[in-house]
């Protein structure tokens, strides 16, 4: 059985709840992009087995946690949409002294922030709201940007058979695992760049997967390690190191990629995978036993022809940095 160390507690894993995203309506007024003062309920699915075998039976009452180094990582993902917002926020103009003072009434807090989360049973129909009174949840509703701001939660036990939720805030830009304020000033640095014009357009090909430097991953990596799959029409050039983190010549580096099939870079690239210097598969605990099965994925797993000779300062990057452990 799985199982995982949060602030020097070791727990059981028993599944995860992926993915909630945080809509318009649950946030504080001062990130809201339409009207109204916003909703302390949030919805966390539908009302079948699979959620009650998750949360509860009808009624439920779990205790939850979040962590301080949580939501600092969570507003360091967010900072870019919090200082250049891409969303047409109500207090637009404001939102990057919010990020400043968020960021410091966070260094405030304790390790662990607890909160009790109960079912909402007056609300009818087929859909399950949760509601706490507690500061930490009422935190989740000042940091949280609607649309790209998202939950995910581990159910866990621990070593005197309780059961503990552990909670996070995830940022996802529609899909892309990169803010698009971020590409652009990137864009803009090679651009002011004193080097040749090829040079830059190589530099910018490479951000997308293409030019000289997937063909010199091609190369080097001229099939998917994991599903072996060599049709080069089929493989994707992922960067380790990320693209808009990596200086120009990490940015065209062979060695800072592998060649995937495109499930395996999306894996890769957002994080919910990584591997060690030994060629072996670590797989995020925010990924439930569900979907890790569907994909036929698991931790420890060795893949022999993962070409890393080269690549561990930048898989230490990955997993350091990217790899959501």
């Amino acid at each position: 059985m799985a199982s995982i160390n949060v602030n020097n507690a070791n727990y059981e894993i028993i599944d995860t709840r992926e993915k909630m995203t945080v809509a318009d309506s649950f946030v504080k007024r001062s990130n809201k992009i339409m009207t109204g003062n916003g909703e302390a309920k949030f919805y966390v699915g539908n009302d079948n087995t699979e959620v009650r075998n998750f949360f509860g039976t009808a009624g439920f009452e779990d205790r939850c946690f979040l962590l301080k180094k949580d939501l600092e990582q969570y507003l360091k993902d967010a900072e870019a949409e919090y200082k250049t917002p891409q969303q047409p926020y109500r207090h637009k103009d404001e939102m990057p002294h919010y990020w400043q003072q968020r960021v410091a009434s966070i260094a405030l807090l304790p390790p662990v922030l607890w909160f009790n989360l109960k079912e909402q049973t007056q609300i009818t129909g087929s859909r399950i709201y949760v509601k706490s009174d507690d500061p930490a949840y009422d935190l989740i509703r000042e940091l949280s940007l609607p649309f790209i701001t998202y939950l995910s939660a581990i159910k866990l036990k621990s070593n005197d058979k309780s059961i503990v939720y552990y909670f996070r805030l995830f940022v996802d830009y529609f899909g892309d695992a990169q803010h698009p304020g971020e590409i652009r000033i990137e864009e803009e640095k090679v651009e002011a760049e004193p080097i040749p014009d090829e040079e830059k357009k190589q530099i910018q090909y490479a951000r997308i997967g293409q030019g000289k430097y997937r063909k010199a991953l091609l190369n080097e990596c001229p099939f998917c390690p994991i599903t072996l799959v060599s049709d080069d029409r089929l493989l994707i050039a992922s960067h380790i190191k990320p693209w808009v983190a990596s200086p120009d010549h990490e940015k065209t580096d062979p060695k800072n990629g592998f060649m995937f099939t495109p499930t395996y870079d999306f894996l890769f690239d957002r994080g919910f995978i990584t591997f060690t210097d030994d060629k072996r598969m670590l797989v995020s605990p925010w990924l439930s036993k569900m979907t890790c099965s569907k994909l036929n994925i698991a931790d420890d797993k060795k893949f022999n022809l993962l070409p890393v000779e080269g690549r561990e300062l930048y898989l230490h990057y990955h997993r350091a940095n990217v790899f959501k452990a």
